[in-house]
């Protein structure tokens, strides 16, 4: 196959720049509530905006990823159909508000996130949780094995890095559940960044730990926010590995539900978000790797990285809207 075949095969390119679109309103939207200390509505002004801005779209797009089952979402719930109906179909994955007590309380790394790929291309996760593991790119394959040791991971990325495994720093969610974590990674004399949300933040920022500071996630989150991570990591050759917990039987039903076979399989990053990837976030509040929104009187500025997999593309967008009405 030729570059012109292939490209004709993937998504079209002109999804890169319009996706970008569909976070930029749903950040703008939801910077407006931050410290308001209202989450809920937070989340609904951003859910919103990117519905109305995704239904722009000339595709024929399914939310596999979006804010819930269909009886728990009024709008972008599990296997809502978005865009003009006009274009390829492809899967979405989504979150207007990654990060919804972050922006609440006006906190450090909220985003507005979004995954497109191929029809049949991501991972139709139940909203458990999922154990992680990730680090970014530039390691080789198996690096990581989420059944080893925090000790093992840790010793083996600082070998690849070539420095102590002092010099390394752990991204864990900061939960009473990963309290033998952090007491595992710290007796390895690694560093460890604590979160109080937005694991799909902590997963992309070892993809620039230069910039971010954070080499390799650790622990359970969202199995929602473990598809998006690992569309982040497919367009930049980062590595994850992901099991979900289905450890009730109700819990086992709806994976099987949702076509999920076997409960113990290891996801990686390339089973959770196949073929061509787009992935897009737009910073809500400020953080390590995105500014977040800007107000001016008469301009608002916006910061958004957007990813291709199949070029390895990452665009970094800072922009600056006059036409205020837009939003």
């Amino acid at each position: 196959m030729n570059i012109a075949q292939n490209i004709a095969a993937g998504l079209d390119r002109i999804l890169t720049m319009e996706v970008v679109r569909v976070t930029e309103r749903a950040a703008v939207a939801a910077a407006r509530l931050r410290g308001r200390g209202d989450e809920k509505a937070a989340d609904q002004v951003a859910v919103d905006a990117m519905r109305q801005e995704l239904n722009r779209l000339a595709i024929k797009g399914t939310v596999v990823i979006g804010e819930g089952e269909r009886d728990e979402a009024p709008m972008l719930y599990i296997g809502e159909e978005v865009g003009t109906g006009k274009g390829p179909a492809v899967d979405i994955a989504l979150d207007p508000l990654e990060g919804t007590t972050i922006c609440a309380k006006n906190l450090p790394n909220a985003l507005a996130v979004i995954a497109i790929a191929e029809k049949g291309s991501l991972l139709f996760a139940p909203d458990v949780y999922m154990d992680k593991i990730a680090i970014g790119p530039g390691y080789a394959e198996g690096l990581i094995d989420i059944d080893a040791s925090p000790a093992e991971n840790l010793a083996n990325l600082a070998g690849a890095k070539g420095v102590a495994v002092s010099d390394i720093t752990a991204c864990i969610l900061d939960r009473p559940r990963h309290a033998k974590l952090i007491d595992a990674v710290r007796a390895t004399g690694a560093a460890i960044r604590l979160i109080g949300d937005g694991d799909v933040a902590g997963v992309i920022h070892t993809t620039d730990p230069d910039e971010t500071g954070i080499d390799i996630y650790l622990g359970t989150g969202g199995a929602p926010e473990g598809v998006l991570a690992a569309a982040a990591l497919r367009c930049t050759g980062g590595q994850m590995q992901g099991r979900l917990i289905l450890d009730t039987p109700e819990k086992q039903a709806r994976a099987e539900k949702m076509g999920i076979s076997d409960p113990k399989r290891v996801y990686r990053a390339q089973d959770m978000a196949r073929g061509d990837v787009l992935f897009a976030a737009t910073g809500v509040t400020d953080g390590n790797l995105l500014d977040g929104v800007k107000f001016g009187h008469t301009f608002i500025t916006t910061h958004t990285i957007v990813l291709r997999s199949s070029s390895r593309t990452v665009r970094e967008i800072k922009a600056r809207h006059q036409d205020l009405d837009k939003f």
